[in-house]
């Protein structure tokens, strides 16, 4: 509607008043409306919005000082609405658990390390004491010089513990001598609760599907960049991982999400776990804690160094 010309002029003034007396709004209100101690509401603030936008098409002359203070006082309050950002107070219940404090409510405080004075080391280059085989079994991999080599085709390892959400850090290395290529070629892999695999892999210079790579989530989301070193060159992976969340029913409530840094670069940037990484059509089966697994893939991949971090 435009009333900027000829006799109809003359009603947009009171066509302009009813307006803002139907939306609540009385120009008496904007002197208050930009004071300091005003609270804006998201109603309110869409109101104003809808107001303007009338005014700004009715024939309220550009000189008009009625105008002018309109719009300044509209210039105060949506500044100051910005600020409240219009988001009505949260109630106590909406806002996440508060990080364990000591008695004073200071932060718990940890030595950093490496590794962090409260992180469970499962692998220090001495013993497989935190680890069994597959089927339970003693584990056969071998320990040689403070590292642990893949034993090809004696089966993955599992951690005695289990865990729930967690801060991993695990270094790896692919062999050396380069046999094989793509999935062929220094293949090993992190899983996660048994169930969600990041891929361990010699990537450097060796083509494969995007999804496979080192640093993916196995069949699910292909690595940010490939930030692979070299064969036999030692590499890091530091994770942060959330489990997901299923209700008495066995119904999944929230899925589990990760991220992955390799070699201090983000490859995996907070990525939400579709199911089990094994399948081509990924689906969430009901779960509790569960052990961390080293893959068995047929290369003599090595690790050291691996503890984790209970969140």
């Amino acid at each position: 509607m435009n009333l900027r010309c000829g006799k109809e002029k003359f009603f947009a003034l009171p066509f302009a008043m009813l307006c803002c007396s139907l939306l609540g709004i009385h120009l008496k209100d904007w002197k208050r409306m930009t004071t300091k101690n005003f609270k804006t509401t998201p109603k309110l603030a869409r109101n104003i919005v809808l107001f303007l936008a009338l005014c700004s098409s009715t024939a309220l002359p550009a000189h008009s000082q009625s105008y002018t203070e309109l719009w300044h006082g509209a210039s105060h309050l949506m500044h100051h609405a910005a600020e409240q950002k219009c988001i009505a107070p949260k109630k106590t219940a909406d806002y996440p658990a508060p990080p364990v404090r000591g008695a004073d409510g200071e932060p718990r405080g940890i030595l950093a390390g490496p590794p962090p004075s409260d992180a469970i080391i499962l692998f220090d280059g001495k013993d497989l004491s935190e680890w069994a085989g597959s089927d339970g079994r003693a584990p056969r991999w071998t320990v040689t010089n403070g590292v642990l080599t893949v034993l090809p085709k004696s089966g993955y390892l599992h951690t005695k513990r289990k865990f729930g959400d967690c801060q991993l850090h695990i270094e790896w290395a692919t062999p050396e001598v380069v046999v094989g290529d793509s999935q062929g070629r220094g293949n090993s892999g992190v899983f996660l609760q048994g169930r969600y695999e990041i891929q361990v892999l010699d990537s450097f210079k060796n083509k494969t599907y995007y999804d496979g790579q080192a640093g993916a989530v196995y069949h699910q989301y292909p690595p940010l960049v490939n930030a692979c070193r070299g064969p036999g060159e030692w590499q890091t992976y530091d994770i942060i991982y959330h489990a997901p969340k299923f209700a008495d029913d066995g119904k999944l409530t929230q899925p589990g999400t990760v991220t992955v840094l390799q070699n201090g670069v983000l490859v995996q940037d907070h990525v939400t776990i579709k199911g089990d990484t094994m399948s081509d059509r990924p689906t969430y089966k009901a779960h509790g804690k569960a052990s961390l697994e080293l893959q068995d893939h047929g290369n003599p991949v090595h690790y050291r160094n691996i503890w984790i971090r209970e969140l």
